[in-house]
């Protein structure tokens, strides 16, 4: 098959190879987490309580990492085209996660913290026994490591928008909103771009203010803040860090499929209106993670609640409808990265639903702590997200001329959307049961819908395992035919 037309430069494209593989294996390594997690629940294994809270705080923290350096990826790649990004801070971005995921991981298997990703106040520095203060600080100190290093990439990407498009109002389209011409040409993987730069450098000055609070606390006991407070930002920094893995993978979507079929994917208003909207709302969506929080004030709690709704229209109604638009009848030829892009839009569309049920305040008391919400959040990131960053190796490999299809990529798509559909209708239906979402030990009751996730696990990780094959084999020459193919341009020239 004849590749794909791309303008990425090689150097580009090699550059970020190890950071999507290194993503990709660690999400790998997650679902195998995720397993164990639930062959324990389902009394198929056994395994110690103190060892399943430190799996269930790596497989946390680990996922949500490990997809937003994957997203990262993607988002240097794409908007390289148009902005001029600092390489030097794109490495520095991977650097710094391998040095906070080495200290994460000694504080949770070395020193044995296991107080979740949200590492709510005053836990840390109190854990009944459970680890000491080495724990806390390797824990905490790694995730500090990590924000910085994400932080840094985002500033850069600000710092490039604002260089080329004067501010990151125009970079979201205000002027063309208001009836203006812009002098430059504003993609839409530029208008995503400026969302996530926004919203995920509120998060990290919100996540790194928590953190480092919480480390001088477990250092000095008599150095404390408000438990609310922290809460509020501990949600605020993991809320959006972890939606925004969705916005940058999606940068991919809005590149990849106008290359297929030839139809522009265009900045019109009511997309420009909609990012804007999502911009806002994605920020101050987070209260309803605290609804069953007695203390926060009430008019937070029903902003939570009428934002939580809203947000989960404007960006994808807008991406999933122009999906639609660009794709029918347009003669697309399916292949690995067009169809697992599509399905993400599914995946998409569907995980918002079961959030927002959760985000009514009546049925977000009885449903917020069982496995309801991880049912709506792994449909989301696995049928949504992680699907993206998978279609992005297959286009890479696509674009290179590289093998990038066989029976056995096709087969592992149907595998990797049904298991992954029974596993979160396992977890959406464990809720229904009021199965609660963190008890390593779980009632007879709620065992079969426990194996029947596992069952469904091992077929996900069957089929992300071959994904993963697939790009690492090529890993290696991705690059070099391009730079092939430059080399003799120059010499016959």
């Amino acid at each position: 098959m004849r590749p794909i037309t791309d303008t990425v430069n090689s150097s580009t494209r090699k550059s970020v190879v190890f950071p999507t593989l290194l993503g990709s294996v660690l999400i790998l390594l997650m679902m195998v987490v995720g397993l164990i997690m639930l062959l324990n629940q389902g009394k198929l294994i056994t395994i110690s309580d103190g060892f399943f809270y430190k799996i269930m705080t790596l497989h946390g923290t680990g996922m949500i990492g490990a997809g937003a350096l994957a997203g990262t990826a993607i988002m240097y790649y794409f908007t390289s085209q148009y902005i001029k990004l600092s390489k030097a801070i794109f490495v520095s971005n991977i650097v710094l996660s391998i040095v906070g995921v080495v200290m994460v991981l000694i504080g949770i298997f070395v020193f044995d913290f296991a107080a979740a990703w949200t590492f709510l106040y005053p836990l840390p520095a109190i854990s009944g026994g459970m680890w000491g203060a080495a724990g806390a600080v390797f824990y905490l100190g790694g995730m500090t490591v990590l924000g910085t290093g994400f932080l840094l990439f985002y500033l850069d990407t600000g710092r490039a928008i604002i260089k080329k498009y004067g501010n990151l109002g125009n970079a979201l389209g205000w002027p063309i909103i208001f009836g203006k011409t812009m002098k430059e040409e504003l993609p839409p993987a530029i208008v995503a771009a400026t969302m996530v730069t926004i919203v995920n450098t509120a998060a990290l000055v919100s996540g790194a203010a928590v953190l480092i609070m919480s480390i001088i606390n477990v250092f000095n006991p008599s150095f404390t803040m408000d438990p609310l407070l922290a809460k509020n930002l501990i949600y605020a920094f993991g809320h959006i860090f972890a939606n925004s893995i969705i916005y940058m993978g999606v940068i991919a979507v809005y590149e990849v499929f106008p290359k297929y079929t030839g139809r522009p994917w265009k900045t019109y208003g009511t997309f420009l209106i909609a990012w804007n909207a999502s911009t806002l709302f994605t920020m101050i969506i987070y209260p309803h993670h605290l609804l069953m929080d007695f203390a926060v004030p009430k008019w937070m709690l029903i902003l939570g609640q009428v934002l939580s709704y809203a947000n989960g229209l404007p960006v994808l109604v807008v991406t999933a409808f122009g999906a639609l638009q660009i794709i029918f009848r347009s003669g697309i030829k399916w292949d690995m990265p067009s169809t697992l892009f599509f399905m993400s839009m599914f995946g998409w569309v569907m995980g918002v639903v079961p959030a927002i049920i959760d985000a009514t305040i009546a049925i977000n008391h009885v449903m917020h702590n069982t496995k309801w919400v991880p049912g709506h959040f792994h449909m989301y990131m696995g049928i949504g997200a992680v699907a993206m960053i998978f279609g992005f190796m297959y286009y890479v490999l696509k674009v290179e001329g590289l093998k990038m299809s066989s029976y056995l990529d096709k087969l592992s798509f149907w595998v990797y959307l049904l298991f992954f559909a029974g596993l979160t209708f396992s977890f959406l239906y464990s809720g229904k049961l009021s199965a609660p979402r963190r008890w390593s030990q779980h009632f007879p009751e709620w065992v079969p819908a426990d194996q029947l996730g596992a069952a469904a696990a091992i077929g996900i990780i069957f089929a992300t395992s071959i994904f993963i094959i697939r790009f690492a084999v090529s890993a290696k020459q991705i690059g070099t035919q391009k730079d092939e193919k430059e080399t003799k341009e120059k010499l016959y020239a």
